[in-house]
């Protein structure tokens, strides 16, 4: 192999001719001479015309020759080059770096304004993107509805066991800590003012208004949700979900239609065992902390709680559940290429989710409270 080498005649213009291979294995050899090539005046030619081969690391090392003459004021000017070494140069030219003293001399808070009008302009895709998918959804649940023989029962059933029976455990043990919680922080205040007896009714409130579907859905959204976004993920990483189109099966149909639906079936269910599990928790809690027998705090949770108590949190259940399997859904149709694409979407997927069910249930709190219910 030629070693590449160069020479170098000084004066107004400079001329730096070079000759030999400048590819990759052989750049150690002139590394040192590029180096102490200095600005000594305003145009610098380089002679390609020499040699015998040029490959992306010899193209670098004479882009990043010309970035630093620039900078002190020097031009360079590529002569004897060949149309395809031009363009090596080009393509290597417009790919490095922005130097760091450029960077760092930018107007910064021009800099920030133009990254606050980026990220504006993402979220705004972002959300027309979801707001798309969820219409596709609701389409497709339309169309299920009026056929129910394009209903595909055996992959709903599939997921209504995976969401729903196969979450009682967490769900049940999960309502279970938080009845003994609020009965036992309840009864710290409550023994304080002689009042023991209200815990029943801080208890029931609490778990089936709010806590019970609430603490079920984030433990779903993890759970599910997480599980959704990871296993379409991962199918579109690996082309199936265009093997499916080519096939002529819509995704929506297949994958997300069952999903969906299951979810919005049983995350009612698994609410409502999270608020008895949460119930018998709170009646143990304050009858070993309390005194407050079983019979009594049955007897006070008849007489003291409303109906509504339960309807508003079943209400929200099949809201939050709808949140959940859209967002994951739709964080797995954005997945890129690869395998890390597939993991940031997936804690997107959940933490989306969850913020999204917390600030649903917010505005279902103001509109229950302007309804006086």
């Amino acid at each position: 192999m030629t070693a590449p080498s160069l020479s170098l005649r000084t004066g107004d213009p400079a001329d730096l001719i070079l000759s030999g291979r400048l590819v990759t294995d052989g750049l150690g050899r002139v590394e040192k001479q590029f180096a102490e090539i200095a600005a000594t005046g305003r145009l610098l030619r380089v002679d390609l015309s020499g040699l015998e081969a040029l490959d992306t690391g010899g193209a670098w090392m004479i882009a990043n020759l010309g970035v630093r003459l620039r900078r002190d004021g020097m031009e360079i000017e590529i002569t004897g080059a060949t149309p395809e070494r031009l363009a090596l140069l080009k393509t290597v030219q417009e790919a490095l770096p922005e130097p760091q003293d450029t960077l760092q001399d930018r107007n910064r808070f021009a800099a920030w304004v133009e990254g606050l009008g980026k990220s504006v302009v993402d979220l705004g895709k972002a959300v027309l993107s979801l707001l798309e998918f969820l219409g596709a959804v609701l389409a497709g649940v339309g169309r299920s509805l009026l056929h129910p023989g394009r209903i595909r029962f055996t992959a709903l059933f599939s997921q209504m066991q995976e969401t729903g029976w196969n979450a009682v455990p967490i769900v049940s043990l999960m309502g279970f800590l938080i009845g003994i919680v609020l009965a036992f922080q309840g009864a710290a205040q409550l023994r304080q003012f002689g009042a023991e007896v209200f815990v029943v009714d801080l208890i029931a409130v609490s778990v089936l208004r709010e806590l019970g579907i609430l603490l079920t859905a984030i433990i779903v959204a993890g759970r599910s949700g997480s599980a959704f976004a990871a296993s379409i993920g991962s199918m579109k990483v690996r082309e199936e979900i265009d093997a499916m189109r080519a096939l002529g099966l819509d995704p929506i149909d297949v994958l997300m239609l069952p999903r969906v639906m299951a979810l919005v079936l049983m995350l009612p269910v698994l609410g409502l065992i999270a608020n008895l599990f949460a119930l018998f928790g709170g009646a143990l809690m304050s009858w070993l902390e309390l005194g407050v027998s079983p019979g009594m705090f049955v007897t006070r949770f008849y007489e003291n709680t409303d109906v509504w108590h339960l309807a508003v949190g079943m209400i929200k259940a099949p809201f939050f559940a709808l949140i959940i399997a859209v967002v994951s859904c739709w964080q797995a149709m954005q997945v890129g290429g690869s395998a890390a694409s597939v993991g940031q979407r997936t804690t997107s997927a959940v933490v989306q989710s969850i913020f999204l069910v917390i600030v649903v249930d917010a505005l279902f709190s103001i509109f229950f409270a302007e309804l006086g219910v």
